[in-house]
């Protein structure tokens, strides 16, 4: 679907890593993906990846998925924030951030708002 994968400095290059993990949660059911290009909005990430999962295991095989799969290229994430549990999920990739929701959490929170500003580069519902 998308471009075969780039490293640029050891690691993914990031527009090319967006849009592998937007695959990786669309082949395992993510709901309403979008994927929004942050540059001309802040500065501590290029992408932000946004989904949701109806369920708590949904959301927690969501993130193994992301996990697994970019541990494959030795991409770990720096970090993560929330728990399925929780509705919210972040896991930082560096230049791209994924966050993945609860349909209310994400409706609550609403990113897609808060960076309205943001392109949207791909959404998948």
């Amino acid at each position: 679907m998308f471009p075969v994968l780039t490293e640029v400095g050891g690691h993914l290059e990031g527009a090319t890593l967006a849009r592998k993990v937007v695959d990786l949660l669309a082949d395992r059911q993510a709901e309403d993906i979008l994927l929004l290009d942050i540059r001309n909005v802040t500065l501590f990430a290029d992408y932000f990846v946004i989904a949701s999962a109806q369920t708590v295991r949904q959301m927690q095989a969501l993130c193994d998925a992301v996990n697994s799969e970019l541990s494959k290229d030795d991409i770990t994430p720096y970090g993560r924030e929330g728990e399925p549990a929780s509705g919210w999920v972040l896991l930082d990739l560096g230049d791209v951030i994924v966050h993945i929701f609860g349909p209310d959490e994400r409706h609550f929170y609403d990113l897609e708002g808060l960076y309205r500003e943001a392109t949207p580069v791909v959404r998948i519902q």
